[in-house]
């Protein structure tokens, strides 16, 4: 078999400079053109700020109307006035996703598939972390608290094929450098499905996640409180406030949490500790300063799932609907037969018991926005980015059908990172023989350093019986040291052109550079054979695509988009022996976004075909194999209406047929097979009733059906399809009742209503356990607004 052994890759970083600013929406450009639909002019404002969106369908045809009989402005670029709304239609397409267009558009102005999860949302669906998003977006899927909570799958593509940004700039692979993350401090997180690396660069094969966090607004300022505890005895608590200041143009917000979420698995948790604020200073009608500093830490006792184990030697303990299949395995390679989870491993944390997994983050940003010219804006940001992050556990539990013990084993590794970058955009609306045009250049460069100190191997081991043991520790520790340090340049080009008021061509190119300077010693310091090597890559990738209004609200929408990503799975571990070319990846993609209904109803449609070549797959421990072709193809549903004031139905489905192919090897071959963690189908649907008494009472449900999923390449071992549903009930105590605040909310939910038990995530590096979501649990909480 063609495989190449490397160092654990979970814990190493990749990062290349992320655009993370955005240009608000730009003006017509002359009198003619005054009757068309057109972008709102650019506003000075700080990165990542959210924009007010473009106003339902037929508050917008109004303002076109009015707009087309207003006068022409002197200026050569006249700008209209821009509607003030900032409704949230059902599914939200009117928010701008920076994530996904640099260009200032809406949701439904993006010719590809963006989902954008509000705060609002967040605070209704109770969700508490990332990965708790995550699960309730379009055919996304992800692990979870205690498990991996920073792992992602979507569109048939998972882990660092998936791109994570926070507030738009890249750290690393997601899968190496992804925390858990309180939902606190968020404002939105974003989705964007397909290859991105035109917004993101490298390593967007299947999309990118953006977190952004919560931003300064203008007029009186807001504080809002909440506090949650749940029957798992996890408690968060968060604080925030923004607004406008006494000093005439300086607005603020300042937001700080903490969690404490305990995990169903004995002597398991994660606390969370995060804090950000944000300064903007608007000078002038021209001119905006902002700066911006956050610090975010997780300590946690991890999980690392529960040992798949014979059906012969479980027995009475053995359980049906969680996994099947006949494993041989891939750690100690005894023969397991079929394959169950025993029952009295539900609980069972096989770590260590001093183990521990720590990470410190910091981050600093600040910029300006200049309106050289009412057609032309310069903004510009610089950032600097450090964490330090430690993992020591024993990750790994097999177990031996020789000796009907379970085998563990330990790892070890750290990381320092150091990142500083600026991301320069200038911004330029005209007019090209009499169509409106937005053309925004990108100049991005970032500096990357990476010492990783890790265990050296073999790591230390041992095995204990599979209940009733003593957790021990981890005992000797040897460490050897590797480095990496990446330069990274960008230069990229997106433009939107109106060609009449309903139709607009969108697309762009990024042409970027990346170095690699990599070295590696062994424990006595001594530098290994082939190293230090160094490497450079320029991969130019781009999207173009176009948008149709056809009437009011009904938009369609096709795009063509490219993406580049490392073919070995992560620059950090890369060697001198490895290929080290980048593998390409390719989308056709087509939908139909439609609002209508005076704002009640809203669906989306999409449906696309992605292929990556030249893969390198995990074939299970540290190994990789050469997959030729990746190949996805699929369709999206979402909807959401309000038939009646009171009743809200809500619901999505997401199917997609994701194979390897050209997948041989020496002995056998995958292809045809499904990558891991990738299921056929995952569906969502929620409904909700308010009853508009002196106290409004609202009554909830979600659900969740995720398919079959394998955990490893082979496909040998599946992961049972599962359905889990929450309920919930608030009460908004109105302010005569409670005089000290504006708003206040009370909530009870029951996640997981049905105890099921069911495999939530499969690590193909540890494919001899299976991670297992949370049992039902019982949450209190309580939401204040003054």
């Amino acid at each position: 078999m063609s495989s190449i052994r490397i160092a654990r890759p979970r814990r190493v970083l990749l990062v290349s400079a992320a655009f993370t600013s955005f240009a608000a929406l730009g003006p017509p450009a002359a009198l003619a053109q005054q009757a068309r639909e057109s972008l709102p002019p650019i506003e000075v404002s700080p990165a990542q700020a959210r924009k007010p969106a473009k106003q339902a369908a037929g508050a917008a045809q109004s303002a076109r109307r009015a707009a087309a009989r207003r006068p022409a402005a002197v200026s050569a670029a006249p700008k209209p006035v821009v509607p003030d709304s900032t409704v949230q239609t059902p599914l939200n397409t009117n928010a701008v996703a920076e994530s996904a267009s640099r260009l200032g558009l809406t949701v439904r102005q993006t010719p590809a598939t963006v989902e954008v999860v509000s705060a609002e949302t967040m605070r209704e669906q109770g969700y508490r972390t990332v990965s708790e998003v995550a699960q309730g977006a379009v055919g996304v899927t992800s692990g979870d608290n205690p498990a991996e909570p920073s792992a992602f799958s979507m569109r048939g593509f998972t882990n660092s094929q998936i791109n994570t940004l926070y507030n738009g700039i890249k750290i690393g692979p997601q899968n190496m450098t992804s925390r858990i993350v309180d939902t606190a401090n968020l404002e939105a997180v974003e989705f964007l499905k397909g290859p991105a690396s035109l917004i993101s660069g490298e390593g967007a094969a299947g999309g990118a996640i953006n977190f952004v966090t919560k931003q300064p607004h203008t007029g009186p300022a807001r504080n809002d409180a909440n506090f949650s505890w749940d029957s798992l005895n996890s408690f968060r608590a968060h604080y925030g406030s923004g607004g406008s200041t006494n000093v005439q143009g300086l607005d603020y917000r300042f937001d700080i949490s903490r969690s404490t979420l305990n995990g169903f698995a004995d002597d398991t948790n994660v606390k969370t500790f995060g804090t950000s604020g944000q300064l903007n200073y608007r000078i002038s009608d021209s001119l905006k300063l902002w700066g911006a500093v956050e610090y975010r830490e997780d300590r946690s006792k991890a999980y690392w799932g529960a040992p798949l184990v014979p059906v012969a030697f479980s027995g009475s303990h053995a359980t049906t609907g969680i996994v099947s299949g006949n494993y041989v395995s891939n750690y100690n390679k005894t023969n397991l037969g079929a394959v169950t989870i025993d029952d009295r491993t539900f609980n069972t944390n096989y770590n260590v018991l001093d183990n521990r997994n720590v990470a410190q983050e910091v981050w600093l940003r600040g910029g300006f926005e200049l309106k050289l010219a009412p057609d032309l804006t310069l903004k510009s940001q610089a950032y600097g980015y450090g964490a330090e992050r430690t993992w020591f556990n024993n990750e790994i539990e097999a177990f031996n059908s020789t000796t009907n013990l379970v085998d563990r084993e330990r790892f070890y590794v750290a990381h320092s990172q150091r990142l500083v970058g600026n991301i320069t955009d200038l911004i330029w609306d005209t007019n090209i023989a009499g169509f409106d045009n937005r053309l925004v250049t990108t100049l991005s460069s970032s500096y990357l350093d990476f010492v990783r100190p890790g265990a050296a191997f073999p790591f230390s081991s041992d095995s204990v019986p599979l209940v009733n043991f003593d957790r021990g520790f981890y005992g000797p520790l040897t460490i050897q040291q590797q480095t990496a340090r990446i330069d990274n340049e960008a230069l990229s080009f997106e433009d939107r052109l109106k060609l009449t008021r309903s139709f607009a061509l969108i697309g762009g190119m990024r042409i970027e550079h990346i170095g690699l300077d990599r070295n590696s010693t062994d424990p006595a310091g001594a530098v290994r054979a082939g190293f230090p090597f160094t490497k450079d890559w320029a991969p130019v990738t781009g999207r173009i695509g176009y948008t149709w209004e056809a009437v009011p609200g009904l938009t369609f929408f096709s795009q063509y988009a490219t993406g580049a990503d490392v073919a070995a799975n992560n620059i950090f571990l890369l060697s001198p022996t490895q290929p080290l070319d980048l593998t390409t990846a390719r989308t056709y993609e087509t939908g139909v976004k439609h609002l209508f209904w005076d704002n009640r109803a809203e669906w989306s449609f999409s449906a696309y075909d992605i292929l990556r070549k030249n893969v390198y797959a995990a074939a299970g421990g540290m190994q990789l194999n050469i997959a030729g072709r990746q190949e996805s193809k699929g369709v999206e549903l979402a909807a959401s209406i309000r038939p009646i004031e009171p009743l809200r139905l809500w619901g999505n489905i997401a199917y997609v047929d994701a194979r390897y192919a050209d997948y041989n090897f020496a002995g056998g071959s995958f292809s045809g097979n499904t990558p891991p963690n990738v299921p056929r189908i995952v569906a969502n649907a929620g409904a909700s009733y308010r009853f508009f008494t002196p106290w409004p009472v609202e009554l909830g449900i979600t659900g969740r059906h995720v398919g079959d999923r394998y955990n490893t390449d082979a496909n040998v071992v599946t992961m049972k399809a599962y359905t889990v549903a929450d309920v919930y009930a608030f009460v908004d105590i109105p302010k005569t009742a409670f005089n000290a605040v504006d708003q206040a909310r009370l909530t009870f939910r029951v996640r997981n209503i049905t105890d099921k038990r069911y495999a939530i995530w499969g690590d193909p590096f540890y494919p001899d356990q299976i991670l297992l979501g949370a049992p039902r649990t019982y949450e209190i909480s309580a939401a204040f607004k003054w």
